[in-house]
């Protein structure tokens, strides 16, 4: 459980740093937004892919 925490919290700190920099996080290219009048949609669906798939490598790493 101590080790989980530790590297969650690296992880935060990571993105942490990445944001403070500029780097776009959450506006890649293939991300859906959609805006008519005063409405906008916006369905990050090429973010959520690649949020689950560093979490799973996360995850299986820290299985072993």
């Amino acid at each position: 459980m101590g080790k989980l925490l530790v590297v969650v919290g690296l992880l935060i700190a990571f993105v942490g740093v990445l944001l403070m920099l500029g780097v776009p996080i959450g506006r890649l290219p293939g991300d859906i937004t959609y805006r008519r009048g005063n409405t906008t949609f916006y369905f990050p669906i090429v973010t959520s892919i690649l949020a689950s798939v560093l979490l799973t490598l996360l995850l299986a790493f820290l299985r072993r």
